[in-house]
């Protein structure tokens, strides 16, 4: 993969962690991990849930819309601590996330500070659906006094989307689609947000 979000193959920590998610693929706990990875990631965790559910999907492609469905409310459930973590103890633990969790920074926190001033419900939405780094989105969403409302809305319609999309093309296409998603699914999301946000703007524009 060739984002900061999924640029995760080389060597180290961050690649011994993405073969550990594999490795729940060929267990019997395969979809509570799934869970626990979706629910995580929203907050802190860097390994995406797309990974675990492809590799669960191709070994049973008939299950491919579970997958997203578990991914889909786990992912939001986690958004919603992530906002919690935001709201009631970012004074705490902020600096321990600027230190220790991959993608958070300072300069990124005030990007997204400006883009809830300018329309919060498009940012998450295209965080959630996109390979942007969710878990920044949600924490700074409770922290800038983001209505949890707007959150879990814009979150349920980007995430669910997105591991929709995953869940399709592997149902359709099984263990062929497994190399095209692992190195096209971020520039698919891309351009996909990019266009259904570009639409929801028009649509405000248009309308009276």
């Amino acid at each position: 993969m060739h984002t900061p979000e999924f640029n995760i193959r080389h060597r180290g920590p961050i690649r011994r962690l993405y073969d550990w998610v594999l490795s729940w693929a060929d267990s019997p706990h395969g979809l509570t991990a799934l869970a626990v990875i979706s629910f995580a990631e929203s907050s802190f965790f860097p390994i995406p849930p797309d990974v675990l559910q492809i590799a669960l999907s191709v070994a049973r492609p008939q299950r491919s819309f579970l997958y997203a469905a578990v991914s889909s409310v786990a992912s939001v459930a986690g958004g919603i601590a992530g906002w919690a973590i935001g709201w009631g103890l970012w004074q705490f633990v902020g600096p321990l996330f600027f230190e220790y969790v991959p993608g958070f920074s300072h300069d990124k926190f005030a990007a997204v500070e400006s883009l809830y001033r300018s329309n919060a419900f498009a940012a998450i939405f295209t965080a959630a659906f996109t390979p942007i780094p969710y878990k920044i989105f949600t924490i700074a969403a409770g922290v800038f006094g983001v209505p949890l409302t707007t959150l879990v809305v814009a979150s349920a319609l980007g995430r669910s989307a997105r591991f929709f999309i995953v869940a399709a093309v592997m149902r359709l296409c099984g263990h062929r689609a497994k190399d095209f998603l692992e190195r096209y699914l971020e520039v698919v999301t891309v351009v996909l947000g990019v266009l259904l946000v570009g639409g929801f703007l028009a649509v405000r524009w248009l309308l009276p």
